[in-house]
C-alpha cells in the first residue's frame, strides 16, 4: 500500500497520476532516505522517468537519465514502422540491412535491434544522450555528431532505413510547453526552428546521398507539419507518405529513394 503522504505530496505538485507514482516511486526506493531524495526530485517538477531511471518503450525498459529527452509514446509508429521495413527488405548481396537512428537520444529504435540482424547505428550531438543509448542498444554502432555528418562515409549509399525522430516543436512553442520537458530536457532535442520542420529538411536533403536505392528515410513528424516534412522529402526526389496511429498519437512522414 503507497504512503498517503507521499500521494498527497505529489497530488499537490501537480502529478495526475499520484497514486501511480507514488508506487512507482516506493517500488525504486531501498531506504526512507532514497525515497525521500525520489520524492523530492518529482516534486520539484523533474520528469518521473528520469527521477526512476527509466521509461518503458514497446515493452521493454529504456535507461534515461537527467538532461535528456524522455521518449514519448508515439514514438513507437516510428520503432515498428522501422522494423517492418527492415523485415520486408531482401538483399541480394545477403548482407546485413543497414539501418541508421539519427538524433537518437536514448536510441528506443535502435535498441529494438538487439536480437535482430541488422546493423544498426545511432547518432546524436549529446554526449549524455549516447551514454543511456549504450546502455538500450549495447549493439549499435554509435557516432557523435549533427546529422549525417556524425556517420562514417563507408555508410554513404548503403543505408537502407533512416529513422529519426528530430526535433520538430516550432522555436516560439517552446515557452508553452510542460514544464517537464521545458525546463528538464535540452532545447536542442525540442527546437525544431520557426516552423519545426528546419532538421527535417536538411535530413531530406541529405538522404539521396546516404540512402541505398530503394532506402526509406522515416521522420517523425506532427499532424499540423506532416505537409512540410513530406515536401521536404519531395523536394529532395524522395517518393513520400505519411503514416498514423491514433492510437499512440504517432505521425512519421515516409520517404523512399526510387530504385533508379
Amino acid at each position: 500500500m503507497t504512503d498517503p503522504l507521499v500521494v498527497a505530496r505529489l497530488r499537490a505538485a501537480g502529478c495526475v497520476w499520484a497514486e501511480d507514482e507514488a508506487a512507482a516511486l516506493e517500488r525504486s526506493a531501498a531506504t526512507p532516505d532514497e525515497l525521500e531524495a525520489l520524492v523530492a526530485r518529482r516534486v520539484a517538477g523533474e520528469p518521473l522517468e528520469t527521477v526512476l531511471g527509466w521509461v518503458e518503450f514497446l515493452g521493454r525498459r529504456l535507461v534515461v537519465a537527467p538532461g535528456v529527452f524522455v521518449p514519448r509514446r508515439r514514438t513507437q509508429l516510428l520503432a515498428r514502422l522501422t522494423l517492418t521495413q527492415v523485415a520486408d527488405r531482401g538483399r541480394p548481396d545477403e548482407l546485413s540491412p543497414v539501418v541508421v537512428e539519427m538524433c537518437c537520444g536514448v536510441a528506443p529504435v535502435a535498441s529494438c535491434f538487439g536480437w535482430r540482424g541488422a546493423e544498426v547505428h545511432a547518432a546524436d550531438v549529446s554526449t549524455d544522450a549516447l551514454a543511456c543509448a549504450r546502455a538500450n542498444a549495447p549493439t549499435a554502432d554509435l557516432h557523435l555528431g549533427d546529422l549525417y555528418d556524425a556517420l562514417p562515409d563507408r555508410l554513404l549509399g548503403r543505408i537502407d532505413v533512416v529513422a529519426a525522430n528530430a526535433p520538430y516543436v516550432p522555436s516560439d512553442r517552446i515557452a508553452t510547453m510542460p514544464p517537464e520537458a521545458r525546463d528538464h530536457e535540452p532545447v536542442v532535442a525540442l527546437d525544431g526552428g520557426p516552423d519545426g520542420a528546419d532538421l527535417h529538411r536538411r535530413l531530406a536533403a541529405g538522404a539521396a546521398d546516404w540512402l541505398a536505392p530503394g532506402g526509406v528515410l522515416l521522420v517523425e513528424t506532427s499532424l499540423a507539419q506532416a505537409d512540410l516534412t513530406s515536401h521536404a522529402m519531395a523536394c529532395a526526389g524522395l517518393v513520400a507518405e505519411v503514416v498514423t496511429d491514433d492510437q499512440v498519437g504517432g505521425c512519421v512522414a515516409v520517404g523512399e529513394r526510387p530504385l533508379s
